[in-house]
């Protein structure tokens, strides 16, 4: 059985750990705050997740998910996560995250600078365009006209082809949006980000080329 670790244990971690048991994985989840503190989450997931320190479930998944920002002096295990792929669902946000000023100038992306922080890992964007509490309700079956569509965007076809199936088993078509140098077209307050909740494939494929870069001063 496939195990995913997952680094961060927020409202976004911990609805893609929901979404992915329900579809038979097996997860390793970690915050910020050590495995004590995540009782009442492992008691709501059930016995297919258990809590571990970052390290250990980066070591554990076949695969990983950070659901953590991005911080300037990395924080995400390095050597944990070298070979793996590693889907990033961050959104760069800067009244959280404060300036950072070579994504502010538009010279490389959130996800683009997590690559650069895991060096040795295939990071893909997934899952940055839709909210998280959503991922179990609303999912429909392949051909069905209400189905959504989520993008993804990586520097490395496998991993593309790692999120297009595990879209594919939450519900969801994908429109691939790489490389990780495009994936600002689906970062805040562009129309992929904002219309999410009503696009299938080809109106999500229309809003990324509607995407226009923000560069802020």
């Amino acid at each position: 059985m496939t195990t995913i670790g997952i680094i961060g244990a927020g409202e976004v971690g911990s609805q893609i750990a929901r979404a992915s048991i329900a579809n038979g994985y097996e997860i390793v989840i970690a915050n910020s705050r050590g495995p004590g503190t995540l009782g009442g989450l492992i008691d709501k997931l059930g016995p297919s997740a258990r809590a571990a320190h970052a390290a250990e479930a980066a070591a554990a998944g076949d695969f990983a998910v950070v659901a953590v920002p991005l911080r300037v002096v990395n924080d995400i295990p390095v050597e944990e996560l070298a070979g793996k792929i590693v889907l990033d669902t961050n959104n760069y946000m800067v009244w959280r995250d404060g300036h950072i000023p070579v994504i502010d100038s538009g010279e490389k992306t959130v996800h683009e600078l997590r690559q650069e922080q895991l060096p040795t890992s295939k990071v893909a964007k997934a899952f940055t365009h839709i909210q998280a509490p959503r991922l179990l309700s609303a999912g429909r079956p392949a051909g069905d006209p209400d189905r959504l569509a989520l993008s993804v965007s990586s520097d490395y076809p496998e991993a593309v082809e790692l999120v297009t199936r595990l879209y594919e088993q939450f519900g969801f078509d994908t429109v691939d949006n790489s490389p990780l140098s495009e994936s600002w077209r689906t970062a805040p307050g562009q129309p992929a980000w904002v219309n999410w909740a009503w696009q299938n494939r080809e109106e999500l494929a229309l809003n990324l080329r509607r995407a226009k870069p923000i560069i802020m001063t």
